[in-house]
């Protein structure tokens, strides 16, 4: 069964790496037979959070955050793609999120962290857990964490040198199990 997947990113910084990544998982979902689809807050451009999408009268909320409730809430799962800044969130990537509750709810979610250095976003994917866990999204186990970001992808999204091939056998064991939960919970729907 074909499963709609959304890739989160978040960074709204010049020369963003993290992209790379997000771009990796959408054709690596695709490649599977899955329908992936890129989420870039940049791109979205929601302002920082007053009034989430819930809180607006029905047909008030403005056009791009009606449109992303409605992709959001059709989506069988989520991927976030947690870049690591001071050792923390994203800040463009959690006020995305942060418009929305219901439309996770209920839903798979994996995690992708990575940074510019060898940490490869550990503290981003501690963060991410607990929040999305608290949204009522099921975080799947697996993870997957890309140290030295510039190094490991290059500008085509490409894997090369040894951090690339750790990623290419990593991919395999992370979708795995968000294809599993996503099935399993959308045959609970």
């Amino acid at each position: 069964m074909a499963l709609d997947i959304l890739v989160l990113y978040g960074s709204y910084r010049r020369g963003r790496l993290g992209i790379r990544l997000a771009d990796y998982l959408v054709r690596g979902f695709e490649g599977l037979g899955h329908t992936a689809e890129l989420v870039d807050a940049k791109a979205v451009d929601l302002p920082m959070l007053d009034l989430r999408y819930s809180d607006y009268p029905a047909g008030q909320a403005p056009a791009a955050m009606a449109g992303l409730a409605d992709r959001l809430s059709a989506a069988d799962a989520f991927v976030f793609v947690a870049g690591e800044y001071n050792r923390g969130m994203q800040p463009g990537l959690k006020n995305l999120v942060d418009h929305y509750l219901k439309e996770f709810d209920r839903r798979p979610a994996a995690i992708a962290s990575y940074s510019m250095g060898r940490f490869a976003g550990v503290n981003s994917h501690a963060d991410w857990t607990v929040t999305l866990s608290a949204m009522g999204m099921a975080v799947v186990p697996e993870r997957l964490s890309v140290g030295q970001i510039g190094q490991t992808l290059d500008e085509n999204a490409v894997p090369q040198g040894e951090g690339g091939a750790a990623l290419e056998r990593g991919f395999a064991g992370f979708a795995q199990s968000l294809i599993w939960w996503a099935q399993a919970a959308k045959a609970a729907r």
